[in-house]
C-alpha cells in the first residue's frame, strides 16, 4: 500500500496536488497528516521526505517527493490519469508543467486557505495578468474538450489536479470567471476528491498565522474601514 505525507488542508496546496492525483489513480493508500509551521522548511521532515517538503509518497523503499514527480510516477502504474489521445495529452502535461513552475503572484498573492473568504481588489498587475492567463487556460481546455466531458480535457484527469488549489484560491478571493472559465471553476469545485478535502480541512483547527490570508492583508482590510 502507498503512503502519502501531506500538510494542513487549509494551506498545503502541493499536498493537494498529489492527494488528488493518488485519488485519480484509485489505489488504497495511507495518509500521513505533517503540521507545517509557518510555511518554512521543517528539518524534522527530512525522515519521510529528503527536501523537507510535501506531499511525499513511499511506495515500500521507493521515496517520491515533489507533487508533478508523483503524479508521474502514478500514470506510469495506474492507467487513464492523463488523457489518451497524444495531442490533448501533451497538451494536458503543458497546463500541469506551466502551473507546476510558474504563477508567482498567484501563490504569493492569493494563498490558499479553504477556510477564508475575502475579497482583496485592487490586484497587483502581476496577479491580475495570472489570473487572467488562468481564466485563458480554463476557456481554453472547455473550448477545446467540453464536448467530452466538464473538466480541462473532458474527463477529469491529472490536468485538474495541478489547478485544483487555484479552484480553492478563487474560491476563497471571490473570483469568479465568465462563461466556460467559470462553469468549470463550478465543477471542480463540486467534484468529490475536492468536497472532501474541503471537509477535512474545514475540519482541521489549526493556524498558520503567516499564511492566513487576514493577516496578510491586514493594512488593506483596515482601511477599508
Amino acid at each position: 500500500m502507498y503512503t502519502l505525507y501531506v500538510g494542513n488542508k487549509n494551506y498545503s496546496s502541493w499536498s493537494l496536488r498529489g492527494w488528488f492525483a493518488m485519488k485519480l489513480a484509485g489505489a488504497p493508500f495511507r495518509e500521513v497528516p505533517v503540521r507545517l509551521v509557518d510555511g518554512s522548511r521543517n528539518p524534522a521532515n527530512r525522515s519521510f521526505s529528503p527536501s523537507g517538503w510535501v506531499p511525499a509518497l513511499h511506495d515500500g523503499s521507493t521515496v517520491v517527493w515533489d507533487s508533478m514527480a508523483i503524479a508521474e510516477y502514478l500514470a506510469e502504474r495506474h492507467p487513464g490519469l492523463w488523457p489518451a489521445d497524444a495531442a490533448t495529452r501533451a497538451w494536458a502535461r503543458s497546463i500541469a508543467a506551466e502551473m507546476h513552475s510558474s504563477f508567482r503572484a498567484l501563490r504569493d498573492d492569493m494563498t490558499m486557505c479553504v477556510r477564508e473568504r475575502l475579497d482583496v481588489r485592487p490586484w497587483s498587475s502581476a496577479l491580475a495578468t495570472d489570473v487572467a492567463r488562468v481564466e485563458e487556460i480554463w476557456n481554453e481546455g472547455r473550448a477545446r474538450h467540453g464536448r467530452q466531458g466538464a473538466f480541462l480535457c473532458g474527463p477529469v484527469s491529472l490536468a485538474d489536479a495541478f489547478y485544483a488549489p487555484v479552484a480553492f484560491r478563487f474560491q476563497t478571493y471571490r473570483v469568479r470567471p465568465a462563461g466556460a472559465a467559470g462553469e468549470y471553476l463550478s465543477a471542480l469545485l463540486a467534484h468529490p476528491f475536492m468536497r472532501e478535502w474541503e471537509r477535512d480541512a474545514l475540519a482541521d483547527p489549526a493556524v498558520i498565522d503567516a499564511d492566513e490570508p487576514r493577516n496578510l492583508y491586514r493594512d488593506k482590510l483596515a482601511g477599508r474601514g
